[in-house]
């Protein structure tokens, strides 16, 4: 019997941490010992889109424009007599327009047709409009719309307003509906 016992208390003791190559053990130790470098490995990349194809890409794309002043600051006018807007980039699929708000000017009630889209307040306060009510917009802010969303955006304040916006498809109609949301608004309170 004591051979018994020795022998089965003898076969966990025979398999060891010698038994393992010390560096066999070291490769356990990080990710990255393990994994290997991924930045050595290109095939596993995503590569960068050169242009945005989500709803998620656009609002950074969004972003990215309107932290990069430099890119669009020099080309604002402002018009007493009408918005001023400016195509600022294309792509497949999307535009990207830049307008400026003197006080007082606003969209009249619209949609986008087809398109959804991305509205950022570059610099000072815009005022949207829907049949859910009233949304400020300050600089920062942004609004993601579907297709075939109405709303009417207006500068009610007494600075001037810039604004960017995203159109993904590229903007082909935008209809003007027979009311703006402002009268509703007050027709209904």
């Amino acid at each position: 019997m004591n051979s018994t016992t020795t022998s089965a208390t003898a076969a966990p003791a025979a398999v060891t941490p010698t038994t393992v190559p010390a560096a066999a053990s070291a490769t356990v130790e990080s990710d990255l010992q393990i994994a290997g470098d991924i930045l050595a490995v290109q095939h596993l990349l995503q590569p960068a889109r050169e242009h945005p194809a989500t709803v998620a890409e656009f609002v950074g794309l969004a972003r990215s424009i309107a932290e990069d002043r430099a890119s669009w600051e020099h080309l604002v006018q402002y018009d007493a007599t009408t918005r001023w807007y400016h195509r600022l980039r294309t792509g497949p699929g999307y535009e990207v327009w830049l307008l400026s708000w003197v006080p007082g000017q606003g969209s009249g009630l619209h949609d986008h047709g087809p398109s959804s889209g991305v509205l950022t307040v570059l610099e000072g306060e815009l005022t949207e409009h829907t049949s859910r009510g009233r949304l400020t917009h300050r600089a920062g802010g942004q609004r993601v719309f579907a297709p075939g969303y109405a709303h009417e955006v207006v500068n009610d304040t007494l600075d001037g307003a810039v604004s960017l916006h995203v159109y993904f498809p590229g903007l082909t109609e935008m209809p003007m509906h027979s009311c703006s949301s402002a009268e509703s608004e007050s027709v209904s309170a």
